[in-house]
């Protein structure tokens, strides 16, 4: 249907909630949206003077049709629209990859001899369920554990209790032999009961059980039960001393963050259970592309729990969500109980999503380290770069700067290396910004560029228009300083592109090739250009100028947080009155830091050589 029809189409949309679908002129769906009223909705997509995201501007730039379901409520809304992404994998909904395949661990208690197993469908039949976990290679390794600490059967045979001999699990106290009759279906049941009080993380209860039948053997004099028993024990307790015991008393909660990136989104989900971190997963969220961190936390929240079969009383997140209110509603029946979903502002729980933040942030940056540690990858981004900037040869090294500072103060700048696409970390360089005052990021880029580009300039031996990129590298030894790149990449936008520029013509370099990415866009100015590039968002060549650029920030950022840390340090005792270099050295170096010098007494502080009662009455006062 042409867009221009779409106005009569919108007068038949009903004002009710329901789920909407948006096709291309070949029928295939692009995108799944739920509403808490269609009509207006939908319309909001085609309003003339609408401002969308570009990636929903996209969209509605492909769109030939829309159909929509009607539903009861909102909540039936959400379920269904989690169905259809499911069902369609629309390519502008952000949607788990492959969720169809993730793995739970399945446990039927209704058998007599419970099996543990993983399993990719989660029914309403009365078993057990645990996951969803990223993969089965991490729903084997969690197996692998339980089989560990617990001797439930691992083979699939029908259990009679006649069999002549156990297989070697029974000898090695890996299986209580239900096969042969060692146990009956009660004392099997214990060690299930086990497995899924572990698996719920309620590790103590499952440590004092053990203890009792431990110490009933013993009392029993059935030593050899006993000594396995012991053994059993104390492998559990060993996993239990290796999970992080958090300051959330008894709670079940689970934690999540999210590491967005150009094409797709890492998300990290951490699992509290009775106040102890007992495991965490990742999953990756496809069709990102220009989504807020937020709008990635939302779609991931729905779909994770519209698969999971236990959604636990507290979920902590890194931003708010959209549509919080009818998410809540939907999980508290879902979970036949209280459900809150918050993001905690201070203290034990503010810190662990900037941990589970942290963690996403890393998990995703290996991600990429390893997607462009392949050849093809890396020789395609150098190649990509090649062509968009028009660079004489491929860029095998790439010198990456950038500039950190809180207003003007403790000014910092970074030179970060990527050599065929990987970090040269031995090459990195650090800045300190020493003749800028007050907040000028040009002239700091001007000066830290200067001060390296000088110790080129005087040595360097220009290279010839095509020539291979390492003869420069070859002639001027292994010395970072004295290697020539193949392209300068400044973090920043025009501006920061200029002052780089002033700096090569008065130095009078003309033919290293410099260029600059602006975050906003993520598009890339070169010289002479007013317009800027705009590589494709699956472009390996933007993989790289992001992870330079990202890398440089991180490393500024993290020299400019030392700077500042040694300054507040300093500044403490050069307030005290008569406490020159030499007392403030002194005092240090017996105390060990300020806070030392803090809790100590006055008579402690006055023993330090060279200080008096008199001058440790004035550090006490400050300090």
């Amino acid at each position: 249907m042409p867009q221009a029809d779409f106005s009569e189409h919108l007068k038949a949309t009903p004002s009710k909630p329901g789920v909407y679908l948006m096709r291309d002129d070949a029928g295939e769906v692009l995108y799944v949206g739920k509403a808490a009223g269609l009509r207006s909705r939908v319309s909001s997509y085609f309003n003339p003077g609408a401002s969308h995201p570009r990636k929903i501007s996209n969209m509605v730039s492909k769109v030939a049709d829309y159909e929509y379901i009607v539903t009861e409520s909102e909540q039936e809304a959400l379920i269904l629209e989690c169905n259809l992404i499911k069902e369609h994998q629309p390519p502008y909904n952000a949607r788990l990859k492959d969720d169809k395949s993730y793995p739970f661990i399945k446990i039927d208690v209704s058998e007599d001899f419970p099996q543990v197993y993983i399993t990719r469908r989660v029914k309403k039949d009365g078993s057990r369920y645990f996951g969803p976990f990223a993969s089965a290679g991490s729903v084997r390794r969690t197996l692998s554990l339980l089989k560990k600490l617990f001797p439930y059967r691992s083979c699939t045979k029908t259990i009679t209790g006649n069999d002549a001999r156990p297989c070697l699990d029974f000898h090695i106290h890996r299986c209580v032999g239900p096969c042969i009759g060692a146990v009956d279906n009660v004392e099997y049941s214990e060690v299930i009961d086990q497995v899924i009080l572990f698996l719920e993380g309620k590790t103590n209860r499952v440590v004092g059980s053990i203890k009792k039948r431990m110490l009933e053997a013993a009392d029993s004099l059935e030593f050899e039960r006993a000594a396995v028993l012991r053994d059993q024990l104390t492998a559990i307790e060993k996993v239990n001393e290796g999970q992080k015991v958090l300051h959330l008393t008894s709670e079940n909660a689970d934690v999540i963050a999210t590491a967005p990136g150009p094409r797709e989104a890492w998300v990290e989900v951490f699992f509290i259970r009775q106040g102890k971190l007992i495991g965490r997963d990742n999953f990756l969220m496809a069709g990102t592309q220009d989504d807020e961190p937020d709008q990635i936390l939302t779609a991931f929240v729905k779909q994770f729990y519209d698969a999971t079969p236990y959604v636990p009383p507290r979920i902590l997140v890194q931003h708010p969500l959209e549509e919080t209110e009818s998410i809540v509603d939907w999980l508290r029946v879902k979970r036949q109980g209280s459900v809150r979903v918050h993001v905690p502002q201070r203290g034990e729980k503010r810190r662990l999503v900037q941990m589970v933040a942290e963690n996403a942030r890393q998990g995703f940056e290996q991600l990429r380290v390893k997607q462009m540690s392949d050849t093809v990858a890396m020789d395609a981004a150098m190649s990509e770069l090649q062509e968009a900037l028009s660079l004489p040869y491929p860029p095998r090294r790439i010198e990456c700067y950038d500039i950190s500072n809180i207003q003007g103060t403790n000014a910092v700048g970074s030179m970060v290396v990527f050599e065929d696409a990987k970090p040269q970390k031995a090459h990195y360089r650090r800045f300190q910004i020493k003749s800028v005052e007050g907040v000028d990021d040009y002239s700091m880029m001007r000066e830290m560029l200067t001060r390296r580009f000088k110790r080129l300039a005087k040595s360097r031996r220009p290279r010839d228009a095509g020539s291979p990129a390492d003869v420069g590298r070859k002639s001027n030894g292994n010395n970072a300083w004295g290697i020539e790149p193949d392209l300068v990449l400044i973090d920043g936008g025009k501006g920061h592109l200029g002052a780089a520029l002033q700096v090569f013509l008065e130095l009078g370099i003309n033919d290293i090739p410099l260029a600059s990415l602006a975050k906003e866009n993520e598009e890339l100015f070169v010289p002479m250009m007013s317009e800027g590039i705009m590589l494709p968002r699956n472009s390996q060549g933007l993989y790289l100028v992001q992870r330079a650029r990202d890398e440089a920030h991180r490393f500024a950022i993290t020299f400019h947080r030392e700077r500042r840390s040694k300054k507040s340090v300093q500044s403490a005792l050069d307030l005290v009155p008569g406490i020159g270099p030499k007392r403030k050295r002194m005092l240090i170096r017996r105390f060990g830091s300020v806070r030392g010098v803090s809790n100590a007494s006055l008579e402690e502080i006055a023993s330090v050589p060279g200080m008096t009662l008199t001058l440790a009455r004035s550090v006490k006062n400050y300090v």
